[in-house]
């Protein structure tokens, strides 16, 4: 019989009751109200995902998981909330990619960390975006729509749901890829951009196919083609950016479950296998196929992998374009 010195007992020991004691913590998961904050006004795409996931789990889980919109700051407000909170699984993020790989390398000065002060839990949806003209734009496809850009010489505008938005960053990689003279107009959301760009006041726009997709049903903007790496099933007719010749643009408006630093392990994977549950119910896969969005559910490892390589994507995107908010 092994017989261990009276300190490396204690350790041993210790060590056990820490893994016991989560893992008990993480059958009991979740004890009381859990509060879901999305760092974004009421109403935009992240609730797209979080709404179904919130009464999914509140159904499963037999307790109420309750949406918390704190907008402002490019979602950085909301999201430092979370990372403050206690890691006990009782307070989630949902949240669109701004905040975790984009604003890191648009903001000056950031409140907190991604990197280090959240654990990556699922991705939950993608959606790709949509490179949409005004019916009073003269083209019929990118070939065409890049020479009316040039011919205008810098006098052409593109409009976003505002800065450091997937939206306004794939405008820029569009815009370093083809070398093409445009002006960025940011607006408070993507609602009052499609309104200026229904109204013919800007010519052009990157949207995802949540918001934009009623507009090109009513044929009230002309879809020129999509950031995915194949083509929207609510869009078949409409190429890729690969097809149409410009392969190095590729991007997606996606959104992802994240949960405070130090949480256990045994509550994240716990989280992420109830969250990987609902996303499979006829509700979830519903809303999927209603918005053209892609089911992405991953492992906590994978997820994080796929978030790191994001970061590194678009900070280079943000370097070479010169893009900031501060």
């Amino acid at each position: 019989m092994r017989v261990f010195p009276s300190k490396g007992k204690s350790l041993v020991f210790a060590f056990a009751a820490t893994v016991l004691s989560a893992s008990a913590f993480a059958q009991n998961w979740p004890d009381n109200t859990v509060t879901v904050v999305v760092p974004w006004p009421a109403g935009g795409p992240s609730d797209i995902a979080a709404r179904p996931l919130a009464k999914g789990l509140t159904t499963n889980l037999k307790q109420s998981f309750v949406i918390d919109n704190r907008g402002g700051g490019g979602g950085n407000i909301g999201t430092a909330a979370v990372t403050r909170a206690k890691p006990d699984g009782m307070t989630m993020l949902i949240t669109s990619s701004a905040p975790i790989v984009i604003n890191p390398s648009l903001y000056k000065k950031m409140p907190f960390d991604p990197a280090k002060d959240l654990i990556p839990v699922t991705n939950l949806l993608r959606a790709p975006l949509v490179l949409v003209a005004h019916p009073s734009v003269p083209a019929k496809n990118l070939k065409e729509l890049m020479a009316h850009i040039q011919s205008k010489k810098g006098q052409f505008s593109y409009a976003s749901s505002g800065n450091g938005t997937p939206q306004h960053l794939t405008g820029e990689l569009f815009r370093s890829v083809t070398k093409l003279d445009m002006v960025h107009v940011p607006y408070k959301g993507s609602a009052p951009a499609i309104s200026d760009l229904l109204g013919g006041h800007i010519p052009m726009m990157f949207d995802s196919t949540i918001a934009i997709m009623p507009h090109i049903k009513s044929g009230k903007v002309k879809p020129i083609a999509v950031s995915g790496n194949k083509r929207s099933p609510l869009l078949p007719d409409v190429p890729t950016f690969a097809e149409a010749g410009l392969p190095a643009i590729e991007s997606y408006a996606w959104y992802g479950l994240f949960v405070p630093a130090k949480t256990p392990k045994a509550v994240v994977d716990k989280i992420n296998a109830e969250s990987q549950k609902v996303m499979k119910q006829p509700d979830f896969q519903r809303v999927l196929t209603d918005t053209g969005t892609e089911y992405v559910g991953d492992s906590p490892e994978n997820f994080a992998k796929f978030v790191a390589a994001e970061s590194q994507k678009w900070s280079k995107v943000v370097k070479d374009s010169g893009a900031t908010v501060d």
